[in-house]
C-alpha cells in the first residue's frame, strides 16, 4: 500500500459511513476482514457482519464530520490519525491500526477513540 491508496481507502471509508450504503461499506473490506471498534473488544469478524454492525447503528446525517490521514504505512500496513467532531456531541481523536490485503481491502481494522476535553 501507498500513502495515497491508504488516504483513497480512507477517503471511501467516509463516504461509505455517509452513505451507509452495503455495497460500498463491503467494498472496503476483505471477504475474512475482522473490526475492533475497541482495541480490547471482540472485532466483529466477516464483512457481511461488519455491514451489518455498520447498518444496525446509523449516524444521523449531517450529524458528524470526519477527516482521517495516514501516519505511517508500511508495506501493507498503515497507522491512521484523525478526528471525528459530532455535532450535538464531543469531539474524538481517533487512532486506526489497518492491514490491507493484496486487493487493497482491509482485512484487520483495530480502532481507538478518545474524547478530546471539552475545553481543547
Amino acid at each position: 500500500m501507498t500513502h495515497d491508496a491508504v488516504q483513497a481507502w480512507l477517503d471511501a471509508y467516509i463516504a461509505a459511513w455517509r452513505g451507509y450504503d452495503p455495497e460500498a461499506i463491503a467494498d472496503l473490506f476483505a471477504e475474512n476482514a475482522t473490526y475492533a471498534y475497541q482495541p480490547w473488544a471482540t472485532p466483529v469478524e466477516g464483512r457481511e457482519a461488519i455491514v451489518a454492525a455498520w447498518l444496525s447503528d446509523q449516524d444521523k446525517p449531517g450529524s458528524w464530520e470526519a477527516e482521517y490521514r495516514p501516519l505511517l504505512v508500511a508495506g501493507n500496513q498503515a497507522v491512521v490519525v484523525g478526528d471525528t467532531r459530532y455535532v450535538k456531541e464531543r469531539d474524538f481523536a481517533n487512532l486506526f491500526l489497518l492491514t490491507f490485503d493484496d486487493d487493497g481491502r482491509c482485512s484487520t481494522f483495530v480502532e481507538w477513540y478518545m474524547p478530546k476535553p471539552l475545553d481543547a
